[in-house]
């Protein structure tokens, strides 16, 4: 960025997607959003009906922050703690190894087949706080005659939780989804901390590509390219997730 530009037309936006290493990194991001999105939507839902269920269980409120916590830690701390658990010595470990389980153990942020995973789990991990807030929120204005006339007509816990609370809570799904979804396509700071794209290319993301051919290559074009299609992907995906929302009825 520091000599004479030149003009290339779209030959940038092309490369981005005959690169291999490019679009591998935008499989990577959407194998991520399993992790960061649909895994944390599915387990906040199932500790909302249980939560909903058991609202006069003592110390509630300490649940909830412990959960909610990892989304007020900053993401330099939670990629060091986490790069600490996944080591050689570290507490995956040491657990397998407690349970017997030792020739499961390994470096799991060094290897090809899991360092990726590894990072999704850490998604999945700071998200799922973030989702069940939400849903909490959503079920604390579900009117309690709904779930009184349900039960009076039988249904049990399973019928309740998709008749009544799982359709009520389509406005709060689709804020979750949206936030997840994102956090996932624009994921930097946990991938940097933990991996910096490797090994090799396995976790390299959009982000992450969009800076190491900025800063690291000198290929400033391509890498504003890449951030170009990813604020695509973004929009996008956030369009078609806001479909979910309940519309006003006049």
């Amino acid at each position: 960025g520091l000599g004479a530009a030149t003009f290339v037309g779209f030959d940038n936006f092309v490369t981005v997607f005959q690169d291999e290493g490019l679009r591998l990194s935008f499989v990577h991001a959407g194998v991520l959003m399993l992790f960061y999105a649909v895994l944390p939507v599915v387990g906040a839902l199932l500790l909302t009906a249980l939560i909903s269920r058991a609202h006069r269980m003592r110390s509630m409120s300490f649940y909830r922050t412990v959960l909610f916590l990892p989304q007020v830690i900053a993401s330099v701390v939670v990629g060091t703690i986490w790069v600490s658990i996944y080591s050689q010595t570290g507490l995956v470990n040491q657990v397998l190894r407690a349970v017997g389980l030792g020739s499961l153990a390994r470096v799991w942020l060094g290897e090809y087949d899991t360092a990726l995973i590894a990072i999704g789990l850490v998604g999945t991990w700071l998200n799922i706080g973030l989702c069940l807030v939400l849903f909490l929120s959503g079920v604390g204005n579900i009117p309690p005659e709904l779930f009184e006339a349900a039960r009076i007509d039988g249904a049990g816990r399973i019928r309740e939780f998709f008749a009544i609370t799982l359709p009520s809570l389509r406005g709060q799904i689709s804020v979750g989804l949206t936030l997840t979804v994102v956090s996932a396509l624009k994921t930097f700071d946990i991938v940097y901390i933990t991996t910096r794209g490797g090994p090799g290319t396995s976790t390299a993301v959009p982000a992450y590509e969009a800076y190491n051919r900025a800063f690291n290559t000198g290929q400033v074009g391509l890498a504003a390219a890449v951030a170009l299609v990813l604020t695509v992907v973004i929009v996008a995906a956030t369009v078609l997730i806001g479909r979910l929302e309940p519309k006003d009825e006049a």
